[in-house]
């Protein structure tokens, strides 16, 4: 895999106080219901493109013994393992013991993050193919804007195809984002190859807000439409491979039909066709 390090300009980063506490270096929201986040990353923290770690801030003192605990929860790294900084892409839950906080974290902040990172949406969970497929729903779109900037996805698959399906228009943008930055990324189209970003097929829909492609990928790849307007073969066993990162009742659906085209589900000691991230539940 190739090793890329991005120059960027010098931040003044205070010292952390808490214990496995980043500090955030930029926060971006895009919906009264999602934001993105960047802090900063361990020197020695190592991970592979696609994978998670534990999130969060510390608790509200105890009323009997005032002691705090932490607040965590599993986030896929949407940054790429070469990054110098780690990025994060989260729901905002107004009742929600972590993201209620969460959402209103600002630069200069500190947020706890366990950097011990696990996940099954490595490319080492995959025998080799010519295709790959990404599947998301709302903020499972996170491990692949992390994939979608890793070389060694262009090194190992011709075709690059990403579904990401969403209740309403505005909760595309940062994918939307992510993939169109790739095409001015200098750095990558010269460690990856001029126009890798051409691999890409990029197919969002929407369920209930209109859309240019209204419907959830499940029922467009059922009736065949999402093949003819992507211009592509159906999935076979021979040739494709996926990943899915959604919502409870989208990974089951989509597991159902992933092995009815003939894939079978891998993990990283056990590498086959497909794999769902059991841990992020949009």
């Amino acid at each position: 895999m190739n090793e890329i390090s991005r120059m960027t300009e010098a931040k003044p980063i205070k010292t952390p106080t808490l214990p496995d506490a980043q500090t955030v270096t930029q926060v971006k929201h895009y919906t009264d219901r999602l934001f993105s986040f960047r802090c900063t990353r361990p020197a020695s923290m190592r991970f592979r493109s696609g994978e998670f770690v534990m999130i969060g801030l510390m608790g509200a003192p105890d009323e009997k013994t005032g002691k705090q605990k932490p607040l965590l929860r599993a986030y896929s790294i949407a940054s790429p393992s070469w990054d110098e900084e780690l990025e994060f892409y989260s729901i905002k839950v107004q009742d929600g013991p972590l993201t209620s906080r969460l959402q209103h974290i600002k630069v200069g902040d500190e947020v706890i993050l366990r950097p011990k990172p696990v996940g099954t949406l490595v490319h080492d969970a995959l025998l080799p193919g010519k295709r790959i497929w990404f599947f998301a729903t709302g903020t499972g779109f996170a491990p692949f804007a992390s994939l979608l900037r890793e070389p060694q996805t262009y090194g190992d698959y011709d075709e690059v195809i990403i579904t990401h399906t969403c209740r309403e228009a505005g909760e595309l943008t940062y994918g939307a984002e992510i993939i169109e930055s790739l095409k001015t990324d200098e750095l990558l189209n010269e460690v990856i190859g001029e126009g890798f970003w051409k691999k890409i097929k990029y197919y969002p829909t929407t369920t209930r807000e209109d859309s240019p492609k209204m419907g959830r990928i499940t029922d467009l790849m059922r009736s065949g439409e999402a093949f003819k307007d992507l211009g592509v073969a159906p999935i076979c066993s021979q040739n494709d491979r996926a990943m899915i990162c959604g919502n409870l009742a989208f990974n089951l659906e989509l597991k159902e039909m992933l092995e009815d085209y003939g894939l079978e589900e891998g993990a990283n000691s056990d590498p086959k066709t497909y794999v769902v991230e059991k841990a992020f539940l949009d």
